[in-house]
């Protein structure tokens, strides 16, 4: 197909039928839950040859301006000088012009489709399709509506590293203080109707103070430290909802003024006593202030205001972990509901005739190939790992288990484990113990003509055991305000027999030569047994009698917890990280030992870095991201996990040399935005340390290539244009 019938700098994805991006966009509708899925751009290009058919492309974009049809027919019409001319004077191919143009932004508040089509020549029409595919007027109030679901869109999908489309243009969403002016004037008007729009997956109730909206004004003006703006909305809001203050306290902390939230928190406890999200406001302040005792009364107080919502568990789990209280922490973990995760909402994929996906040659330069190559493979047992598949409410409560162990150890973190909840053990021999109950009962009622009467059971026999994690699990056990299952599977050590053969053997071989064999010839690692193993206890049979005899006497099970089913889980999940992350350590201290260099691929590298963060293991996990960075991999993430830690400790010459990485990667990307982003968020940072010359300077003294200063320079520009500390010396 002629290179000409492309744009020169936008991304396209080719139809293979004219018109079916639309089609499946409308088919969709109805499973948008939330925010709704990017900007879709579609349009038709014609030539003047004749029997030459048209051709239909279509992109995703974010940051434009929806306010009008006015501002989204001036999109298509630019696009209309973006069309690839002929690269020489001979080229005969046809000339190719923009004929339509369709553009589309989901409505989250109302749940509809806005549309504009765009004829060339022509005129503009603009429309509105609901979730039954029929059409409707576009109103100012469904405008208005429109052009806030776009900028939230924009801001929370920024720098979401889970949410990738082909094809998906990030452009500046803010650009100006008028259009700051704009965003805020909008998210005033609509504020009271913000729970419309959903929440974060870790809340099951969106509320006026808890959803995408307050969550998208908080992070715009929070990364950039400019909380005084949010203030002033809050101020206004905070007057026709007293709830709102827990928000107006959280702004005055970010802007130091902590008297001032103590006064507000105060008052808004006469007027809000059960809102849970003022207490944990006031939790976090105090936390900040090293008085965990009194945060821990409010963060309980949370829980008994809102029991069915994850986060109010999470708080006082967190809590009790920083007052090392580890069997509260255990059993507060066990008792959180847990939710079905709802991910971002997405189109759905077609396939596509052809893809478009310009290059900027001097970005290209300083990245690798995107071709495949071996450092895109990895060992199946590092892939297999089932905790990076973990999301919402799973991955939160994954997180609580990982703080535990790192402070505790395995090993103390089974025996807590084993202290609080009912083991395997104890689970037979208090099945034993009511087996010859009933055998007594039974020989006595048979002498008193046991036939006609009914043969007492005992409760514990109805309830389900879960061999994988010594635990018992009763069918009907549920948190306060669940109403269904939602337990997800976790597959572990789903292999067949013989693929579990051949990984026993390969993992005797690594132990074998890492010396890390025990006496019987099976592979170990040291300090880490199984869940199962630990809750079982080893030792000889006289031991295990003794054990068994002084649990029967003391073991009832009015004085331990059932582990829910979903906790069971994350222990084996945890256990897999653990076993491969010892495994890997010793590996390393083996070959240094040897003098002999440890080689992994770039893609094995990157997943030990984000497995020694889990586990709570920075300096090691740096060091793996370090590692993934020698290998020519295209990846962003090694260096915008770099782009963290350098940031955080203040190191500015790494920040901003792996910084200058990450945003070629995102122009690469087609993200042309300064902020909201995680660049922006730690330059900002850094400049009211540093100060704006200071940063300016030493990008200059690196000699990049004027189009990646150029870039640089942007995120500085937007700091002083909307006047973020430390930007104006």
């Amino acid at each position: 197909m002629a290179a000409e019938a492309a744009f020169k700098d936008v991304p396209e994805i080719f139809e293979v039928e004219l018109g079916e991006s639309l089609i499946a966009r409308t088919e969709a509708l109805a499973t948008f839950r939330e925010l709704g899925p990017p900007d879709l751009c579609h349009v038709i290009k014609s030539t003047t040859r004749a029997g030459q058919r048209e051709l239909g492309s279509y992109h995703y974009v974010s940051g434009i301006d929806t306010s009008s049809s006015a501002s989204l027919a001036a999109y298509i019409n630019s696009l209309t000088y973006s069309i690839e001319e002929s690269q020489a004077w001979f080229t005969k191919g046809p000339t190719w012009k923009v004929k339509h143009g369709c553009f589309c932004c989901f409505n989250a508040f109302s749940r509809v489709d806005v549309r504009v089509d765009v004829k060339i020549p022509g005129g503009v029409t603009a429309y509105v399709i609901d979730l039954r595919g029929e059409r409707h007027q576009a109103t100012p109030d469904i405008w208005q509506e429109t052009y806030l679901s776009s900028l939230l869109r924009a801001i929370l999908y920024s720098d979401d590293p889970t949410y990738y489309l082909e094809a998906y243009r990030r452009l500046e969403p803010i650009s100006t203080p008028d259009a700051e002016l704009r965003f805020l004037q909008a998210a005033e008007a609509l504020f009271m109707k913000g729970w419309q729009v959903g929440s974060d997956p870790e809340i099951q109730v969106a509320t006026v103070v808890s959803n995408h909206l307050t969550a998208g004004i908080l992070k715009y003006f929070g990364d950039s430290g400019r909380w005084q703006h949010a203030a002033n909305l809050f101020e206004k809001l905070a007057a026709r909802d007293p709830e709102v203050s827990c928000l107006l306290a959280k702004s005055y902390i970010g802007m130091n003024e902590e008297v001032k939230a103590v006064q507000i928190m105060g008052t808004a406890m006469k007027e809000t006593p059960q809102s849970y999200l003022l207490l944990h406001t006031q939790c976090d302040f105090l936390r900040r202030k090293g008085k965990h005792d009194w945060a821990l009364k409010l963060a309980r107080q949370a829980v008994n205001c809102a029991p069915s919502e994850f986060v109010t568990w999470e708080k006082l789990t967190d809590i009790y972990i920083d007052l090392r209280e580890y069997e509260s922490a255990l059993l507060t973990l066990n008792s959180c509901p847990m939710f079905t995760f709802n991910g971002r909402d997405a189109h759905r994929i077609l396939t596509a005739s052809r893809l478009h996906l310009p290059v900027n040659v001097a970005v290209a330069e300083i990245l690798p190939e995107r071709e495949k190559t071996d450092d895109d493979e990895a060992d199946s047992a590092l892939q297999r790992l089932p905790a990076p598949g973990l999301r919402g409410t799973w991955a939160r409560a994954y997180a609580l288990l990982t703080r535990l162990v790192s402070q505790i150890g395995w090993d103390e973190l089974l025996k807590t484990r084993s202290a609080v909840f009912v083991m395997e053990e104890e689970y037979r021999m208090q099945k034993a113990q009511v087996d010859i109950t009933a055998v007594s009962r039974e020989e006595t009622l048979a002498d008193d003509d046991a036939s006609t009467k009914g043969v007492l059971t005992s409760p514990s026999e109805n309830r389900e055991y879960s061999p994988a994690s010594s635990t018992v699990q009763s069918p009907s056990q549920t948190h306060v305000g669940e109403t269904e299952s939602v337990i997800p599977t976790i597959r572990i050590s789903t292999e067949s027999a013989r693929e579990e053969s051949l990984r026993a053997e390969k993992a005797a071989a690594t132990a074998k030569a890492n010396g890390l064999e025990n006496a019987n010839g099976d592979p170990a690692v040291e300090g880490l047994q199984q869940p199962a193993q630990a809750a079982a206890g080893d030792g000889d049979g006289e031991s295990k009698d003794a054990t068994q005899k002084s649990g029967q006497e003391s073991f009832s099970f009015s004085n331990k917890r059932l582990c829910e089913r979903w906790l069971d889980n994350l222990f084996m999940v945890l256990y897999e990280d653990l076993r491969v992350w010892t495994i890997f350590r010793a590996e390393i201290a083996h070959f240094k030992t040897q003098h002999v260099a440890y080689r992994k691929t770039g893609l094995e590298w990157e997943i030990l870095g984000d497995l020694g963060l889990r586990l709570h293991h920075k300096e090691e996990a740096k060091e793996a991201y370090q590692r993934a960075l020698d290998t020519p991999r295209y990846s962003i993430k090694p260096w915008a996990k770099l782009l963290d830690m350098y940031a955080d400790e203040g190191d500015l010459t790494r920040t901003l040399q792996v910084a200058i990485r990450v945003a070629a990667y995102q122009n690469g990307e087609y993200s042309e935005l300064a902020y909201p982003t995680q660049i922006a968020r730690w330059l900002f940072k850094l400049e009211q340390v540093h100060g704006h010359a200071k940063i300016w300077n030493t990008l200059l003294s690196m000699g990049l290539p004027e189009p990646i200063l150029h870039i640089m320079q942007e995120y500085l520009q937007y700091g002083q244009r909307f006047k973020v500390e430390g930007s104006d010396f």
